[in-house]
């Protein structure tokens, strides 16, 4: 277990991250400055989740020494950070009342977690193209 944790440095200083920006207090930034544009925040989580999946992606290539992965060590890392996503919507809808928990981010977090596997399959293409 420890030794699986020091390959995910990373991930786990950027799953902190993630964790206190989707739960901090933001009428005080929203008030003063308008979003850039209507759906921001949906591009926001998009981009949070597609780099939190591609560090874990990272970090277990990194552990195993080699240049793929099992399909059975994505789909977990697939679920784990899916569940991650859902937990934040939970606390988010239960625990920070400030925020609200809403389904759209929770897909736009399944949806970066999706385009971060489908760029690891696209970088290591000549691994599982035999498979197909």
């Amino acid at each position: 277990m420890i030794r699986s944790l020091r390959y995910q440095y990373l991930s786990l200083m950027w799953l902190i991250l993630v964790l206190i920006l989707c739960n901090m207090h933001m009428d005080s930034i929203t008030a003063d400055q308008p979003t850039f544009f209507e759906g921001f925040d949906k591009l926001v989580h998009t981009g949070l989740f597609y780099v939190l999946t591609l560090l874990i992606l990272r970090g277990k290539l990194k552990q195993r020494a080699e240049h793929s992965l099992r399909f059975t060590t994505i789909l977990k890392i697939v679920l784990f950070s899916v569940f991650f996503g859902a937990l934040i919507e939970l606390l988010q809808w239960k625990v920070f009342t400030y925020r609200s928990g809403d389904w759209w981010d929770l897909f736009c977090d399944a949806l970066g977690v999706a385009m971060a596997v489908f760029s690891y399959f696209c970088l290591r293409w000549d691994k599982y193209a035999k498979v197909f």
